[in-house]
């Protein structure tokens, strides 16, 4: 019998953001964790009897979610003031970055996976412990909404997140406090990365059409590492005090590192079908270009293997996976994540790459992904066994799917 490849939820409400822990999750204005009811659907492809995933927990979350993310897996042994050990800790942000701490305390399953218990009785639940907000650019004491965040692997304590407002703000969640809070932007920030690795340097990008670096110890100046080209055939400027301002560009969506070599980073144009895949230590255009999408992109995400696959997402209801290893080996040395931003090479020419390693084509457009984490195989009770792998999960309005790698 065949291990399934794919599995499936409907959600009672369009998903726009999902990430995984050991299980699946999903929101809206609600936030649900979801985990799978039985695990013989992973290996039994007529194993029909109920859904593949149940709902074990849902929260109350106010104005729309804009990101969701668990907690990297250093938070296990991180040395928490408050929080359990038995419990993970879920963050998400809207009008602020809220923290959550999520609970399955029922019974011990007999499955390695989220399920087997009804939710009414297994005693999952999702508690909020602090909504952080604040900006020193408005007067009054509410944040603007935030776009984004991301977690740092290496210190789990520290959260940056991006703001409509053009600031980026990095938060110990430990104390629930702002460490800085910065202009990143000229226009609304986007997206924001941690370097892997580092606890000092981050990325973001915004509708200004730039890519920036910061890092934390020196906080005088950004580098920019990429500025969309700017359109031509543009009016001349009026008369005005920014009319020496650089002309409107294409603003950048999502930015995220290859986990593999943190010298790389993938984003994408607003409206934009292709994929710019950027070099830290050669800044000022692509080192690669993706092109085989054909409509505008909405996600993108690196899985977590030893080669790790770029995972892209957009209108065209296609999902592609591209394997860039043999374009970015041998190029130069690694960036250690501890030095500053002052290492570049020799520009190298852009290279055109249309032929994606895998595909998959969805019912409707694909609004975002998330990578699992490696999981691994597990041999059931009635003989069957699963490998160890990946997992890709996608959103297409209602629906959850998740894609065996």
């Amino acid at each position: 019998m065949s291990q399934t490849t794919l599995l499936h939820y409907e959600a009672p409400w369009p998903v726009h953001s999902i990430d995984w822990s050991s299980f699946l999750e999903n929101y809206q204005n609600q936030i649900a964790v979801v985990g799978l009811q039985d695990e013989r659907v992973l290996v039994e492809d007529d194993f029909t009897d109920y859904p593949d995933f149940v709902t074990l927990c849902e929260a109350y979350h106010g104005y729309p979610a804009t990101s969701l993310q668990w907690q990297p897996a250093a938070a296990q042994s991180f040395a928490w003031s408050q929080k359990s050990p038995s419990t993970e800790l879920l963050a998400t942000t809207g009008d602020a970055l809220r923290v959550w701490e999520y609970s399955g305390d029922g019974p011990a399953s007999t499955s390695s996976y989220v399920g087997r218990q009804p939710a009414a009785s297994s005693g999952h639940s999702l508690t909020m412990k602090t909504a952080l907000s604040g900006s020193k650019v408005q007067s009054q004491s509410a944040g603007a909404p935030l776009t984004n965040f991301s977690w740092n692997e290496k210190s789990p304590n520290l959260i940056v997140t991006a703001s409509i407002d053009t600031t980026c703000t990095v938060w110990n969640i430990d104390t629930s406090t702002a460490l800085t809070q910065l202009i990143a932007h000229d226009r609304e920030v986007y997206d924001v990365a941690w370097l892997p690795g580092s606890t000092d340097i981050f990325v973001s990008v915004g509708a200004d059409g730039s890519l920036r670096a910061f890092d934390l110890r020196s906080l005088e100046h950004s580098t920019i590492l990429y500025e969309t080209p700017a359109p031509k055939n543009v009016p001349p400027p009026s008369a005005n005090p920014s009319a020496s301002a650089r002309p409107p560009t294409s603003p950048l969506l999502r930015i995220a590192f290859n986990p593999s070599d943190s010298n790389y980073m993938s984003t994408f144009h607003m409206d934009g079908s292709d994929v710019q895949i950027l070099d830290m230590r050669s800044p000022g255009q692509p080192v690669i270009e993706l092109r085989g999408h054909h409509a505008p992109l909405n996600a993108l995400g690196w899985g977590s293997a030893d080669h790790p696959l770029l995972a892209t997402a957009g209108d065209d209801c296609q999902v592609l996976l591209w394997d860039l290893a043999n374009y970015t080996q041998g190029a130069a040395s690694p960036r250690s994540a501890g030095s500053r931003l002052n290492s570049p090479r020799p520009d190298a020419k852009k290279k055109i790459v249309t032929e994606p390693i895998m595909a998959y084509t969805a019912n409707s457009q694909v609004t975002n992904l998330a990578w699992s984490p490696q999981i691994q195989g597990v041999t059931m009770n009635t003989g069957y066994s699963t490998a160890t792998g990946e997992w890709l999960a996608i959103t297409s309005g209602k629906t959850i799917k998740a894609l065996k790698v």
